[in-house]
């Protein structure tokens, strides 16, 4: 289970909110005992793309062995 203000690696895509399986971002509510959570993205300056309610299947903690990576996003 993930707790509040941990990091989260997203899944899956999400296009509609512009977001890509592998991104990262910060839980900022749980639901129901870990069964959901409420995950904000945000750019590297800041910036919230997008705050989304996920499953937990679509969300999973950062492993220790992994790197992480950069991407531009494109304006809305």
């Amino acid at each position: 289970m993930l707790e509040e203000l941990a990091s989260a690696v997203l899944t899956n895509d999400l296009p509609a909110q512009g977001l890509r399986a592998g991104d990262i971002g910060t839980v900022v509510m749980v639901h129901q005992a870990g069964q959901g959570y409420t995950v904000e993205f945000m750019t590297l300056n800041g910036e919230t793309l997008a705050v989304v309610t996920l499953t937990a299947a679509q969300v999973r903690p950062i492993h220790a062995n992994e790197i992480a990576h950069v991407r531009a996003v494109l304006p809305a």
